[in-house]
């Protein structure tokens, strides 16, 4: 069964050329497209895609309160793409928070492209490092820290989490630690209980803000 993913931009370019670099792959198909954020969750609910990539800046509804809208209200949601045109930008840190899955920019090559949504589809994380550290920087908080030192974390835990923070799939974190994939996403699944984090990007989010993974 291909990757099925619904587009959401308010640019009509935009959802056109990724409509195109998509639908080229045998194993992901476009199964819809959106203005705005606003008729995201009816659209969801109807084609059940896999995959939303969802513009952050859209006129009535944007695409940080889409992304709350629809893990709130739809049963077994989607994963989140967040598209944007810069990388550092405070809005995709919110959308970030809020439990979108990683984040894509509007530049990037067709290979990249296919790459992200093929990632976020398989349950990994799509995560520019540089940029959430800026970001995470100026949200360190002390619930944050409160978290993660009742987590307590196994040493080997806290190593999966540091590579994860460092944008790791869990293919590359098992070739760091010289262990299968099937024990890092046991790991992975055990840092989530423990942070009471609905997915990997909150998890990282918790690491930065905790002061755990240093922003510098």
């Amino acid at each position: 069964m291909p990757v099925t993913v619904l587009l959401v931009d308010d640019e009509p370019l935009v959802r056109a050329g990724l409509r195109a670099v998509l639908d080229s792959q045998p194993d992901i198909e476009v199964v819809g497209e959106a203005a705005d954020g606003a008729a995201v969750i009816p659209l969801v609910r109807r084609l059940r895609p896999d995959v939303v990539a969802m513009d952050v800046r859209m006129p009535l509804l944007d695409g940080i309160e889409a992304t709350r809208a629809v893990l709130k209200s739809v049963d077994s949601p989607p994963k989140i793409l967040v598209i944007t045109t810069f990388e550092n930008d405070e809005y995709v840190y919110q959308a970030l928070r809020a439990g979108a899955d990683g984040f894509l920019l509007k530049r990037a090559r067709p290979a990249e492209i296919v790459h992200a949504v093929r990632l976020v589809a398989e349950g990994d994380t799509l995560l520019f490092p540089a940029a959430v550290r800026a970001l995470a920087a100026e949200y360190g908080n002390q619930e944050a820290r409160t978290v993660l030192k009742r987590a307590a974390l196994t040493e080997r835990e806290e190593a999966v989490l540091r590579l994860m923070a460092r944008g790791l799939t869990n293919v590359e974190i098992a070739g760091e630690l010289i262990v299968g994939t099937e024990t890092v996403k046991s790991h992975v699944s055990a840092i989530l209980g423990k942070l009471g984090a609905r997915d990997r990007t909150q998890a990282v989010i918790t690491a930065y803000e905790s002061g755990f993974v240093a922003p510098a």
